[in-house]
């Protein structure tokens, strides 16, 4: 970028905190209503700070993109930057914002799934809106699940910690604890996938007992396999009536799953293996004369145990170092498939992989680290991931409706640094807080 391009781009973006908060205002009016209804779990007698200010602040940790919590306290400890996230948040000033001991603290009672409720009401507003409907597909919703890493190490934070051993009844065994997320997020737009859904895998007794001689492959299926289950039942609590295409990987690609989804009337394109149901396969190779559309090849109505699925494959081919390669894929789906769908059925399929690239990758190496131990407490950890997942959603939109729809291009890792720059700059009544929004200021 030139110089001339880097003045145009600054006075197309005055200030980014400004822009970010009018986004949040229009997208998520009562994110911090919503923030101050959640149920306070301490004694009262001793509180100095409301539940907004304290997820306020972690909110705002979550849009500078702060890694620590040792971070925040020393980012937002500046006279200005506190008085302008007050504002922000729309309560009376004080003379410090909540320390990282006191978020922490509180952080450690706060039931997690009071946080959780907080971000699906963000989007079921955002999808009442009707200003994703052209990212659905055939008038459906596609939500992809994939678990991740939340942490990995050689210390053992808390007894919610999964275990992974190497060189195992030897001499040089060692162990690697983790923890583990199930998510489910639903796409919005390309580049635009938020969570709506989290489960946390979390070890017990009966796990561990069970799990003692299992490889880790199966280990691994059987967590989440398992975790799948809560989760399901997590999104089709919230989202009753939401009409959903589920996208998966071959890990999925299992009756239990597809039985979940039939059940709750969702649709599914999940990703298959030869080997995930050898059945399947075997009825689909018997089948001599399969329909074909392009780069696709499809059969509709396969049996499996009495019950229809439908198979699709489909390959590409790239030139590599002067030489073509081709790529298969294949998935199991509920949709039937026709000639006319059959491709664009594959690229829909292929959208699995936003839940890697907008999704885990994003938070783990550009907006901040969603791998980064902010506390060994089990529960703080969770409302931790949680309020990235919140920031996020809000840092997405303000990417999606003003960056892009501006043309304003950023490097993703200098979007966060920016806005954390703009906290301390001096702003006016009339740029931070709108008058249409004042409704939702919690009293004082």
């Amino acid at each position: 970028m030139s110089r001339e391009q880097e003045r145009i781009r600054r006075k197309l973006e005055s200030n980014p905190v400004v822009e970010c908060n009018k986004v949040r205002n229009r997208y998520c009016p009562n994110l911090f209503c919503d923030f101050a209804d959640t149920k306070d779990p301490r004694n009262q007698s001793y509180t100095e700070y409301s539940n907004d200010k304290l997820l306020g602040t972690m909110f705002y940790k979550g849009i500078a993109g702060i890694e620590s919590m040792r971070s925040m306290t020393y980012e937002f400890n500046q006279e200005r930057v506190v008085g302008n996230l007050y504002r922000f948040m729309g309560r009376e000033e004080k003379e410090y914002l909540p320390h990282a001991v006191t978020v922490n603290e509180y952080f450690e009672k706060l039931d997690h799934e009071e946080l959780q409720k907080v971000q699906q009401k963000q989007v079921y507003e955002l999808i009442r809106s009707k200003a994703f409907y052209d990212a659905r597909f055939q008038k459906k919703w596609l939500v992809i699940v994939d678990g991740t890493q939340t942490y990995s190490g050689k210390r053992k934070l808390n007894d919610g910690c999964l275990e992974r051993h190497f060189n195992k009844d030897t001499e040089d065994e060692t162990v690697n604890y983790h923890c583990d997320v199930l998510e489910a997020k639903i796409v919005l737009g390309e580049s635009l996938i938020v969570s709506i859904a989290s489960e946390f895998i979390e070890n017990n007794g009966e796990d561990a007992e069970r799990q003692k001689n299992m490889s880790e492959e199966k280990r691994k299926q059987d967590c989440e396999t398992k975790a799948f289950q809560r989760l399901a039942e997590k999104v089709k609590k919230a989202f009753p009536r939401l009409p959903v295409i589920l996208l998966a990987d071959s890990l999925y690609a299992s009756e239990p799953v597809m039985d979940i989804c039939r059940d709750n009337k969702w649709g599914f394109i999940i990703r298959y293996k030869t080997g995930s149901i050898p059945s399947i396969t075997e009825e689909y190779e018997k089948i001599p004369e399969k329909e074909t559309s392009g780069h696709a090849e499809f059969i509709n109505g396969i049996d499996h145990n009495g019950k229809q699925v439908n198979m699709l494959r489909f390959w590409e081919e790239k030139i590599v170092k002067g030489e073509a390669v081709r790529t298969d894929f294949q998935w199991l789906t509920s949709v039937r498939i026709t000639e006319k769908n059959a491709e664009k059925l594959a690229g829909t399929g292929r959208k699995r992989w936003k839940i890697e690239n907008e999704g885990f990758n994003r938070q783990k190496n550009w907006q901040g680290d969603i791998t980064h131990a902010c506390s060994w407490d089990a529960t703080a950890m969770k409302n931790h991931y949680l309020m990235i997942q919140i920031s996020d959603m809000v840092k997405q939109l303000y990417e999606w409706f003003f960056l892009k729809a501006r043309e304003i291009k950023k490097k993703q890792k200098n979007i966060s640094s920016e806005l954390l720059a703009s906290f301390g700059r001096q702003l006016t009544e009339r740029e931070d807080i709108f008058g249409e929004d004042r409704h939702c200021i919690p009293p004082n």
